[in-house]
């Protein structure tokens, strides 16, 4: 299931600007504390998570692919984009 953007911890969200790659770190931290739910959980939409991190669609695009590169999160076209099930990502920022 995926989250809603209330079930995000939003209040738990840097108020203050932040970047692609400040972003790619703290959603890394997050998928990794369990917030996103196990392995093969399905992220929230790129309109959600921007909404969260008060940034543009295209930010969250590249907040995306450093997380693809990173093996913390996989995409699957048509579908959305997922939590990785990688041993590889887990301790990467």
């Amino acid at each position: 299931m995926v989250p809603t953007l209330g079930e995000v911890h939003d209040r738990d969200v840097p108020k203050i600007p932040m970047n692609a790659e400040q972003i790619a770190r703290d959603l890394a931290d997050r998928i990794r504390a369990g917030e996103y739910g196990e392995p093969g959980s399905q992220l929230p939409t790129y309109a959600a998570l921007a909404a969260l991190y008060s940034v543009s669609d295209s930010t969250i695009t590249k907040v995306v692919g450093l997380l693809r590169e990173r093996k913390v999160i996989v995409g699957v076209p048509g579908r959305g984009t997922f939590v990785s099930g990688s041993a590889e990502s887990e301790g990467c920022a």
